[in-house]
């Protein structure tokens, strides 16, 4: 189900990257980081950056290491995510939901909504500004 609001900066999501992009882009549902505030006239849009289960082969400026404790449920149960940076996207609201729980008592869904520290988000703001090419601003955040 898509959300129905807009959700705040350093809240983790799953976002559905199942369809509409293209490897090496990335191309099935993995947890993301939102980044974006809500703006005025963009309404069903935000930018999410996402995690890797697997750490990178060499770490870069755009990666970040995140340790969840507690680790988000399964299939992303890895206590360790890396931020990957430099695949920032703008995505709507049909493409993300919120993390999916066991089912409480009576079978009713349970959600959770996560939320980064804010050293982590400021982390995760370099991390995309160097994925961008822009490093020599991480400096003024």
């Amino acid at each position: 189900m898509a959300l129905k609001f807009h959700p705040n900066p350093g809240t983790v999501l799953v976002c559905d990257y199942n369809t509409g992009f293209i490897e090496p882009e990335m191309t099935k549902s993995r947890p993301v980081i939102v980044i974006s505030p809500k703006f005025k006239g963009r309404n069903n849009l935000c930018a999410v950056v996402p995690f890797s289960t697997s750490p990178p082969q060499t770490i870069c400026a755009y990666h970040h290491k995140v340790v969840f404790n507690p680790p988000l449920p399964e299939p992303f149960d890895s206590p360790e995510m890396w931020v990957k940076g430099d695949m920032l996207v703008t995505v709507c609201f049909d493409r993300l939901n919120l993390i999916q729980t066991k089912r409480d008592q009576y079978g009713k869904r349970k959600y959770l909504q996560p939320k980064l520290e804010k050293a982590d988000l400021e982390a995760v703001y370099c991390a995309v500004l160097n994925g961008l090419g822009l490093g020599r601003l991480t400096p003024h955040l």
